[in-house]
């Protein structure tokens, strides 16, 4: 399998490309540099393997949640360089690829996402890792204030993400839960992507570029309150 992925819903900037199980990558932390840098990080690694986008099996986005203006414009360039190669996109959560990575780095199996969704909200999501070592959703992703997140019982979670950097006291009490620690700096990266990706490729997650959609949650919850 052949797949390149990007993620620009946070400050990291990343794009990687995963052929039969091995990963390259590009990363810089270039907070509102995204779309000056994407492209050339997708240029550089397909030049590096010698493949064009054509001989790519997909192409892969973080969809979000996260920054409004980066997951428009992973979104926006996955559409055009998909649409014009004439290959698939699969779209992977931003908060699943967070628990993925947490997975990666530190090997943790129940994993609580939180990202700072600012106006005293986070971006919130339940993982665990299952036994292929992917992360799988045990609730559906919501944003909501700290104070109403919930969280399936376990005996010790795992947080990562930048909403434990803004609202941890508060989060680890309301979950009430044991907390076997916490990653607030941690940013999600385009490898964890590109492992989720081809394991949704494998099992037909794959869409259209034309009908790639970002995810921002809290358009959810707008929709939802006006129906």
């Amino acid at each position: 399998m052949q797949l390149l992925a990007i993620e620009t819903s946070g400050t990291l900037c990343s794009a990687a490309l995963l052929i039969d199980g091995v990963i390259l990558q590009r990363l810089e932390y270039a907070p509102r540099r995204h779309g000056e840098l994407i492209l050339s990080m997708m240029h550089s690694l397909l030049a590096e393997a010698e493949l064009s986008v054509r001989e790519l099996d997909a192409l892969a986005f973080g969809c979000g949640p996260g920054s409004f203006t980066g997951v428009r414009i992973a979104t926006a360039v996955v559409q055009g360089v998909a649409f014009a190669a004439e290959v698939p996109v699969v779209a992977v959560s931003t908060l699943r690829a967070l628990a993925q990575g947490q997975f990666r780095r530190g090997g943790q199996r129940l994993v609580l996402t939180a990202l700072d969704a600012r106006m005293n909200e986070v971006y919130w999501g339940c993982f665990m890792i299952d036994d292929k070592h992917l992360a799988s959703a045990l609730a559906p992703e919501r944003v909501c204030a700290p104070t109403q997140v919930t969280c399936p019982p376990a005996s010790t979670w795992f947080g990562v993400g930048s909403g434990w950097a803004a609202y941890g006291t508060t989060l680890a009490a309301t979950v009430g839960t044991a907390m076997a620690g916490v990653a607030a700096h941690d940013d999600c990266a385009a490898e964890d992507v590109a492992t989720l990706a081809a394991a949704d490729l494998a099992s037909g997650g794959a869409v259209a570029a034309a009908v790639a959609a970002p995810v921002y949650l809290r358009n959810q919850v707008v929709r939802s309150v006006m129906r």
